[in-house]
């Protein structure tokens, strides 16, 4: 991966807009996704293991991990205010494609494939992926003034250009929470790569391309300089993903 940041001239102001840039290399960078819940007494040590990424040196350029919090937890005593239907449905068709009787938490998925030993497995599955070349390629071009990012993303594939689809991810880095109730009451939990909002799926055209530009509003009480937004190409017929990109918000 490469990145630039334009900042236009020094000294920039609060409010000025800032702009940056990412694009993916020769390499293919697999997405590493953690299905979890804070409703679940199992999920802690994942969302932990997940958080050490930051410190790896692996992030962003070997691996894109990204956090997808269910919501079928809420029913058990505490509300994850992190959930998302939309998650919980994007694991539903994962399961679907690895032919899987049932979902569960925690869960990770590697490239759209169930990682079962992933305290064993995932170093040898990444080091494994890095050594293919990439089945697609991606450029992010984030902007950002005040509350408001500005997203333009191009993808392109030489191959399956009719059954890849684009999606983006916003997600917010240093978050936690006093659990009052539920499995895991009266622990305080941390998060790291947390899904925000999920973009996509978005057909590759016939010409295996795609170009989105979109503009979003940040919630309130998300805090812009732990952001950032994952980008990945994939393979709806069997969940592959081809290539994962991800790219901090401008600071």
């Amino acid at each position: 991966m490469t990145a630039s940041l334009l900042a236009g001239q020094s000294g920039i102001s609060p409010a000025a807009e800032l702009s940056c840039s990412a694009q993916s290399g020769n390499t293919t960078v697999p997405l590493l996704e953690l299905y979890t819940s804070e409703g679940c007494s199992s999920c802690p040590p994942a969302d932990e293991w997940l958080s050490s990424f930051r410190q790896s040196g692996l992030v962003p350029d070997r691996v894109v991990p990204l956090a997808l919090h269910v919501d079928y937890w809420n029913d058990f005593g505490w509300e994850d205010s992190y959930s998302q239907k939309t998650f919980t449905d994007r694991q539903y068709r994962l399961a679907d494609l690895n032919r899987m009787r049932s979902v569960f938490t925690p869960q990770f998925v590697l490239n759209g494939r169930n990682l079962s030993r992933w305290h064993s497995q995932t170093d040898s599955e990444i080091k494994r992926i890095n050594a293919t070349a990439p089945l697609a390629r991606i450029t992010l071009v984030l902007s950002r003034h005040a509350r408001k990012i500005g997203i333009t993303a191009d993808a392109e594939t030489n191959n399956q250009a009719a059954q890849t689809d684009l999606y983006l991810a916003i997600y917010e880095n240093n978050l936690s929470h006093d659990i009052g109730a539920g499995e895991n009451r009266d622990l305080t939990l941390h998060h790291d790569y947390v899904a925000r909002q999920l973009i996509g799926p978005m057909p590759l055209k016939d010409t295996g391309k795609i170009h989105f530009v979109r503009d979003i509003s940040l919630d309130k009480s998300w805090k812009a300089s732990d952001m950032g937004v994952v980008a990945f190409v994939q393979n709806r017929n069997n969940g592959e993903v081809l290539q994962a990109l991800s790219l901090p918000l401008c600071r």
